[in-house]
């Protein structure tokens, strides 16, 4: 080591430390760099899939086979409803005079003529299910959109309130949250806000889905954490049932209410808890999201506790948990889920949502397995996926349709009840 020069001291180690330190830091201003740098990329994603001037529409178009099932008639009967007026002609191609295909509003056209929509009775209460973990990354919102979707594939009305300030559910069903979506007047944000609207009905809107509603979210939404944070220290009233006031004034109009909260034990959390007349607990077969839900059981039931024991008690319809992003070519995913049917012999969903190339690159495309189109929904992989989701979906409704008493009677005859 060489020597120190005469006169000159030996730095302090804490001093050397901070120095190295130094060397390696990164400031506002490199945040700043990194942040621009993603909003980048962002924007390039954003111009392919929120084109200027377009707008995400339905395509998709069923036979008249599909069309009778759906409708829960045959095809003699809509042709006759055709025939005499009922019904109005479909398009045909102009040169072979081949029927061209029913859309989905056509579909629900021959329910209300044929009076067979699955609609609950109006002393049914209103199905509303939260799709609740305080982890993210478990598949949550991808859960609600295919099961708003596929319970508007059959005909009920269906509402999605995104609760979550990521957005990922306003997305998919083709909003920008950053352009089309004003914090201020479109989200839940000024209903939390004191002195707000009275009712959601200001935030409902349609979507290129017929039967599906949305009240839809974006970043600004995250400040409504702390709003109810300053009304709880400031209001000595249940400041977490205004969402539940909020739903009941619009329930009348729908049969099932989805409800996307953000993944954390949050406000907004609590007042979906509060809200929900049902919950839904999607969880992965791996060990850290296993005993991530886990946590959350524990901590939701601790927290409802404490909420009831200040007059807030909450019951719910069914809390059922679902395996999702399961991978049978994975032993430890396979053994978890032995575990959690073991763990949860009557809690766990009997279906299982497998994790899928095709979820993946429709929601990459911000888009559903429920609304593809084209060659690829010919392929075995995709008709796979549709079989997982379709038996989630049957699954969920029976549990909805449970609590109607006016399809008790159905039910039995489907030797459900």
């Amino acid at each position: 080591m060489f020597a120190l020069a005469a006169g000159a001291t030996a730095p302090h180690p804490v001093e050397k430390i901070r120095a190295e330190q130094d060397m390696d830091t990164v400031g506002l201003e490199e945040l700043d760099r990194i942040a621009r740098r993603a909003e980048v990329v962002i924007d390039r994603l954003r111009e392919r899939l929120y084109a200027p001037g377009t707008a995400k529409r339905l395509d998709l178009s069923f036979n008249v086979r599909t069309a009778a099932e759906m409708a829960g008639r045959t095809e003699k009967a809509i042709r006759d409803a055709e025939g005499d007026g009922r019904l109005p002609e479909p398009e045909k191609n102009p040169e072979t005079g081949r029927r061209l295909g029913y859309s989905l509003a056509d579909v629900n056209r021959m329910r209300d003529v044929f009076g067979t929509r699955p609609w609950r009775a109006e002393g049914d209460p209103p199905c509303v299910l939260a799709v609740q973990n305080f982890k993210g990354g478990v598949a949550k919102s991808t859960l609600v959109t295919h099961l708003a979707q596929y319970l508007a594939l059959r005909g009920y009305r269906v509402c999605v309130i995104d609760c979550d300030s990521q957005a990922s559910s306003t997305a998919m069903f083709g909003l920008n949250p950053d352009v089309d979506v004003d914090e201020t007047e479109d989200t839940l944000y000024p209903f939390f806000r004191h002195g707000g609207p009275r009712d959601l009905r200001y935030a409902l809107r349609a979507t290129y889905w017929p039967g599906i509603a949305l009240i839809p979210a974006n970043l600004g939404l995250y400040d409504a954490e702390y709003e109810f944070a300053a009304r709880m220290a400031r209001e000595q009233t249940l400041v977490l049932d205004r969402l539940r006031e909020g739903v009941d004034s619009i329930a009348g109009g729908f049969d099932v209410i989805l409800l996307d909260p953000p993944p954390a034990l949050g406000m907004i959390s609590l007042s979906v808890l509060r809200a929900a007349t049902a919950l839904l607990v999607p969880a992965p077969p791996n060990n850290i999201d296993f005993a991530s839900t886990a946590h959350f059981l524990k901590m939701m039931g601790a927290t409802l506790g404490e909420i009831a024991r200040h007059g807030g008690q909450r019951d719910y319809s069914f809390v059922k948990i679902l395996a999702t992003k399961m991978n049978d070519g994975k032993s430890a995913h396979v053994a978890i889920k032995r575990m959690m049917d073991a763990v949860f012999p009557q809690d766990m969903l009997t279906s299982i949502l497998k994790d899928s190339a095709e979820i993946d690159n429709a929601t990459a495309n911000l888009g559903t397995v429920y609304e593809m189109t084209g060659p690829g929904t010919r392929t075995e992989t995709h008709k796979r996926c549709r079989v997982y989701l379709d038996a989630v979906g049957r699954e969920v409704e029976t549990l909805i349709r449970k609590t109607w008493p006016s399809h008790h009677g159905p039910l039995r005859k489907e030797g459900v009840l």
